[in-house]
């Protein structure tokens, strides 16, 4: 079952990310790690990296992941990159298999194996869609024809502003979103979920499905360091004294990430878990929450 029939059928949608191999590691053995979770998870997000010159091929490590039976997702961003170059990138993700599509300007995402990692946050819809829409029609933006029509399941992130209104500014970049066919909103990490409970009332009127990103949160100090580095207050005290006091801090963390789950499959429509971190420790998590 692919992401559009997962939405149209009201599933509890369960979705993680990958790091690719960079520079000249091989990425044929990324979907053989990936055996653990196979049947388990509906789409794996790969994303593009580019660290000191150094890049993933993105596009060839979602063609294995297809390959071999998973979703893949094909995580983007709009900020770098002209219309010809989202035009060229999107056709070679298609010619792969690939049909779902998650995009970002380059801002403010947590993701990767690292805290450290770049943050992403907002789509340039203009751009975006003008590429697309092109590409639906089955031409290019010089508006000559192409020899297929080319459709994908589009996700694009949003900030949660946990419980707060929602800005104004906000309402209208989701909305410019839905008017270029998103088919779903990923959220920025939730750690309380009362508050966003809160955020999806006020977004409930656009009637996308919106998947809650949660974070593997292991230690005291990780979430110290968001809060310090990411954004003041992301991870609320009483998660943080919780795995401070814990004796077994393994289990407090997976019972933390366990409960944040079961409690947003009543407010939202999945999941998107990161883990910062192999995949061995998201086949244990996806356990402890007793997720497929």
């Amino acid at each position: 079952m692919n992401l559009k029939e997962s939405f149209e059928k009201k599933r509890f949608v369960v979705t993680s990310e990958i790091q690719v191999p960079l520079g000249d590691e091989e990425p044929e053995g990324l979907a053989d790690s990936l055996n653990k979770i196979k049947g388990r998870v509906d789409g794996v997000s790969v994303q593009e990296i580019e660290l000191e010159g150094v890049v993933t091929d993105t596009i060839k490590s979602c063609g294995l992941l297809m390959e071999n039976n998973f979703n893949a997702i094909y995580q983007t961003t709009t900020r770098d990159k002209n219309r010809f170059q989202l035009q060229k990138d999107l056709a070679l993700a298609h010619d792969t298999g690939v049909e779902n599509l998650l995009v970002f300007t380059e801002d403010y995402r947590i993701t990767g194996d690292s805290l450290q990692e770049t943050m992403f946050f907002h789509v340039d819809s203009g751009k975006l869609g003008s590429v697309l829409d092109h590409l639906k029609h089955g031409v290019n933006i010089e508006g000559k024809e192409l020899d297929r029509k080319m459709e994908f399941v589009l996700g694009s992130g949003i900030e949660t502003p946990w419980g707060k209104n929602m800005p104004k500014r906000g309402m209208e970049e989701m909305e410019d979103m839905v008017n270029i066919g998103s088919g779903y909103f990923l959220t920025t990490p939730i750690f309380d979920v009362d508050q966003f409970a809160r955020f999806m009332k006020q977004v409930d009127p656009f009637r996308v499905p919106v998947i809650a990103e949660v974070m593997v949160l292991r230690t005291a100090g990780m979430g110290k360091f968001l809060n310090r580095h990411f954004r003041s207050g992301l991870v609320p005290d009483w998660v943080i004294q919780k795995l401070a006091k814990a004796t077994d801090t393994k289990k407090a963390s997976m019972e933390l990430f366990a409960d944040t789950v079961n409690s947003l499959k009543d407010i939202c429509q999945g999941v998107h878990i990161i883990t910062v971190g192999g995949v061995d420790n998201l086949v244990q998590y996806l356990n402890a929450a007793k997720l497929r």
